[in-house]
This record gives structure tokens, C-alpha cells and sequence, in this order.
């Protein structure tokens, strides 16, 4: 499946953080190598990197997006989180106090006043029984 929606999460994310580390696409190749297998070296060429910041990719799967976090420096959530709101149109939204979380398709289209409730409902999780 080839992105072919709006959404440029993952894509972003990853131009805007190699130019944050100062890193080119083959520099950024060869630090992506999956933490969990080491010894199957990198994970992403110079020319898939590219290719992902243009946004003309299959979705990548769990041990491509462990190498990419570990390529950026970024914890692995924030990456799978960019890359299910690229491809799938699925946003994660966080409680207030970071203990729950919803995974909430097309959360980028609702309004402020939607969003609010949605974040009051996920709150509400996080209570203790009683409060």
C-alpha cells in the first residue's frame, strides 16, 4: 500500500529531525539498524529514506520502525505514533496525566470542542475511583 492521503506525519518527522542531528540520508542509513537484531545492520537505504521523506512508501513494519527511532535518536512510540497517522489515519491522544491513551482515526479532523470531550473522556480513565 502507497500513502496516497494528505498526511505527512512520519515524513516529517523524519526530515525535520535529521536536519535537527545535522545528518544526510546515508548518515541517517547507517545509524537505522533495529536494536532487537543488530546483526541484520541496517534497515533503511539512502535511496527508502528519501523515498519516505517524499512520501511514496509502503507503510513500514515494527522492526523498520525500531530502526528508525534508533536512527533518530527518538523513542520507538513517537515514531509508530507518525507513522499510524501517515498511513492509517489513526492519532494518538494522551490523557493529561499520561496514563491512558486513545488511538482515534481522523482525530486531526474534529474540531477543538470534540477534541476536548474526547481528552475529558481519556481523563476520566486515569481517575481514581471516588475523585
Amino acid at each position: 500500500m502507497i500513502m496516497t492521503d494528505e498526511r505527512t506525519d512520519l515524513s516529517d518527522l523524519v526530515r525535520g529531525r535529521r536536519a535537527e542531528l545535522r545528518l544526510g540520508l546515508r548518515g541517517l542509513a547507517e545509524r537505522c539498524i533495529d536494536p532487537e537484531n543488530p546483526a541484520a545492520g541496517s534497515l533503511w537505504t539512502r535511496t527508502t529514506l528519501n523515498t519516505l521523506e517524499i512520501g511514496k512508501i509502503k507503510p513500514p513494519r515494527l522492526p523498520e520502525l525500531r530502526a528508525l527511532a534508533q536512527g533518530l535518536d527518538l523513542q520507538l512510540g513517537k515514531v509508530q505514533d507518525a507513522a499510524g497517522a501517515q498511513f492509517f489515519g489513526i492519532d494518538t491522544m494522551w490523557s493529561a496525566s499520561g496514563e491512558a491513551r486513545a488511538f482515534v482515526e481522523r482525530a486531526d479532523r474534529m474540531t477543538p470542542d470534540q477534541r476536548a470531550q474526547l481528552m475529558r473522556l481519556i481523563d476520566a480513565f486515569t481517575q481514581e475511583p471516588g475523585d
